[in-house]
């Protein structure tokens, strides 16, 4: 009786794309905690499990890297986080600013208030040093300041909120307080931070809007 042998499975190997996007994966969850300049290429290298002449097939410099990773971060922000708050055109607006609030405020929790906010940390180390990355970033919050005006707008002319409000202003304004909670939250390393500055926020923008 003859046996047959099976060849051992050779290990997988990953597509062009599948590797790059484990680069960029890696890199991302590194410079979200770490920073970018602290962030070197032979950390991202380690984390992704990527040869260098892999890296520099997809990126042709870290600065690459940095681009791919800010495209990433605003198109997942506006795609799976800002715009579905907004989706619905019948919804009351005030109501879809504060369901944003509460996205948030979850998000934050889920991380534990590690890492803060990923734009506001590269904001924060780059954009007085950077000009690539400062326009890129630029990009993503008038985007969100943009979204939150048009809701505000939209609020105003349905006689939700009073005239006197100045939506560009009040947009900022939020934009503002998010960002500046989600800091609190990191380096107090208590939701309970992020908790109370978003029922604030609530608060305030329920002074603004038209009691019935």
């Amino acid at each position: 009786m003859s046996t047959t042998k099976i060849p051992p499975q050779m290990p997988r190997t990953r597509d062009g794309r599948s590797t790059r996007e484990a680069i960029i994966s890696a890199a991302t969850r590194l410079i979200h905690v770490h920073g970018y300049n602290a962030t070197s290429l032979d950390d991202v290298l380690r984390e992704s499990g990527v040869g260098k002449g892999n890296f520099y097939y997809h990126f042709k410099s870290k600065e690459d890297l940095g681009y791919a990773i800010l495209d990433k971060i605003v198109h997942g922000f506006l795609e799976r986080t800002l715009e579905p708050c907004f989706a619905d055109a019948d919804a009351a607006p005030l109501g879809q600013i504060r369901f944003f609030l509460d996205r948030v405020l979850e998000a934050q929790r889920e991380r534990n208030c590690v890492g803060g906010c990923v734009m506001g940390n590269l904001a924060s180390e780059l954009s007085d040093v950077h000009e690539g990355f400062r326009t890129r970033l630029a990009t993503l919050f008038t985007a969100w300041h943009a979204r939150l005006v048009s809701a505000l707008e939209a609020a105003r002319g349905r006689g939700e909120l009073v005239q006197v409000t100045e939506p560009e202003t009040l947009a900022r304004f939020i934009v503002a307080s998010i960002e500046g909670a989600i800091l609190l939250a990191k380096l107090s390393k208590d939701i309970r931070v992020m908790e109370q500055c978003v029922t604030e926020l609530k608060r305030y923008l329920a002074l603004h809007e038209v009691r019935s």
